[in-house]
Parts: C-alpha cells; sequence; structure tokens
C-alpha cells in the first residue's frame, strides 16, 4: 500500500513503487483526465503537477512522489491560476481534438505560477515538449498570455 495525496485528499493505493504515476491515477484512482500519449516523457499528454511543478506522469514512479502533492486536471481549477488558464482556452477556443490538452493546461499553470508575465520565448520554453497533433500552438500561446493579463481577476 502507498499513500498519496493527490487533489488535495490521502489516498491509499494498492500498487508496486514503481509503478509510473500515470498508471496509478487513471487505472486506480479512476482520474482518467492525464492522459497517454507516448509513455516516454516526449508528448506533455501525462503532464500533472508535484508540489506545484510540472511533472511527465508516465516516466514517474509512484515511488517518487510519497509525501508530495500531486494535482491533476481534475483538480486544476480549484488553483486560481489553473482557473484563469481554463478560463482563456475557453475564451480563445483553443481545443480541436482536445486530447493533448490537459498535459497543456497543466504545463501553462504551472510556467504561470512561476512565471506570472511571460515572454513568447519563456512560453516556447516551457510548452516545448508539450505536442498538440492538431497544431494550436498559436491558440495556446494566446491563451496563456491572456490569462496572464487576467492576472488576479477571478473568470465569471
Amino acid at each position: 500500500m502507498r499513500k498519496l495525496n493527490i487533489n488535495g485528499k490521502e489516498v491509499q493505493l494498492d500498487v508496486p513503487d514503481d509503478m509510473p504515476l500515470l498508471w496509478a491515477l487513471r487505472d486506480i484512482a479512476g482520474l482518467t483526465g492525464t492522459k497517454f500519449g507516448c509513455g516516454i516523457a516526449a508528448c506533455g499528454a501525462c503532464t500533472v503537477h508535484v508540489d506545484g511543478k510540472a511533472v511527465r506522469s508516465c516516466v514517474t514512479p509512484v515511488a517518487a512522489v510519497a509525501g508530495k502533492n500531486v494535482t491533476t486536471i481534475e483538480a486544476v481549477e480549484h488553483d486560481p491560476v489553473g482557473r484563469r488558464v481554463q478560463h482563456a482556452w475557453q475564451q480563445i477556443d483553443v481545443v480541436q481534438c482536445g486530447y493533448c490538452q490537459s498535459g497543456q493546461i497543466m504545463a501553462a499553470t504551472a510556467l504561470l505560477k512561476e512565471t506570472p508575465r511571460p515572454s513568447d520565448q519563456q512560453i516556447d520554453a516551457a510548452m516545448a515538449g508539450n505536442i498538440c497533433r492538431c497544431g494550436t500552438y498559436a491558440r495556446i500561446r494566446a491563451a496563456i498570455h491572456q490569462a496572464a493579463a487576467n492576472g488576479s481577476k477571478e473568470p465569471s
């Protein structure tokens, strides 16, 4: 049994220590918003936050997050920055197929928490490796800028 703090709740999961966090979240905890894309940390679809930092859950063993706070797309709206990012995503109409978007939103939220007013170059660097097969990169960047510009304003 492994105790994990997922989305603000302590949960006990009966999983091996070397199980990728992605599979513990999806298959054991039932949090399917985090997506499997490549399994080698190259696409970003599986991005979650571990103690506020964007982490690729497909290559992160469960043992590595013991005692840390894991946040998934299911709970990012409880963070004011995450809520602004999600609102901007809707306003800009970023999503096409949507498969990569949970990872994109998690990466963008982590960026804005660390760099509240990022430049295009900072956005490109932070979002590098988050692959969108539909090519919505310009809208992703615009949504990040919009979320940054909204600062402490609460989305309606």
